[in-house]
């Protein structure tokens, strides 16, 4: 793994932002809202997501114990541009069941338990992998918790921090033991990684146009190796 400080770090999140400003994760009106798109977003882009959400908003039914009471069948159509509509319509319930159970269907009360505590518990749940549960920890519960995802991998590979086959909590802690404990900072650098790997560092990147590119310390070994 690199001798990647937190001057590396911080100096790549700046150009990112310097680049493409603040992205104002996670877009909902309620935290609640936050947690079913987490759930949604799965496999699938934003904007399917959104749009499935949406859809439950205007059918009334983005409130826990309404939700609950629909039941799947009824879910399910109106998330169908979420894809894997069907089985993100059992993951709502499933989360919605211990939802109700542990936290009598109060964000306040969610919000309020030990972070690890229910860290362990929703990975617990049938379908609930740490890229989402650590979403609805930080985006919905602001709890001091890294993301990171697919974009994280490539990118950091990249940049040399650390090799394609890392594991997802290798990635988490590479980050959370080199940056302060700043909520804002874990949530707009998840957004700008994903904004970056969405954009431009695709699978085929778009160098050129690449805000970290010789930027000072940064060093991209792939934009190296491209240049060859």
């Amino acid at each position: 793994m690199s001798e990647c400080t937190i001057t590396h770090l911080v100096s790549f999140y700046s150009a990112l932002k310097d680049a493409h400003g603040l992205q104002h994760w996670w877009p909902s009106e309620s935290r609640f809202e936050t947690i079913i798109g987490a759930i949604l977003a799965q496999s699938v882009s934003w904007t399917g997501a959104h749009k499935a959400v949406c859809a439950l908003k205007d059918a009334g039914l983005l409130e826990p114990h309404l939700l609950f009471k629909a039941g799947p069948d009824t879910i399910a159509p109106l998330i169908r541009s979420s894809l894997y509509y069907n089985q993100k319509a059992r993951k709502i319930m499933i989360f919605l069941s211990w939802f109700l159970d542990t936290c009598d269907g109060e964000i306040s009360k969610m919000a309020s338990l030990p972070c690890l505590m229910v860290r362990e518990e929703l990975l617990q749940l049938s379908g609930f992998g740490p890229e989402t549960v650590d979403s609805i920890l930080l985006y919905a519960l602001e709890k001091p918790v890294f993301v990171a995802d697919a974009y994280t991998r490539r990118i950091g590979s990249r940049q040399g921090w650390f090799s394609e086959d890392i594991t997802y909590a290798g990635m988490q802690e590479f980050f959370m033991s080199r940056l302060p404990q700043d909520i804002p900072l874990y949530n707009d650098f998840h957004a700008q990684i994903v904004y970056l790997g969405n954009r431009i560092c695709k699978k085929n990147p778009g160098c050129s146009s690449c805000p970290v590119r010789d930027h000072g310390i940064i060093q991209c070994r792939y934009a190296h190796n491209m240049n060859r």
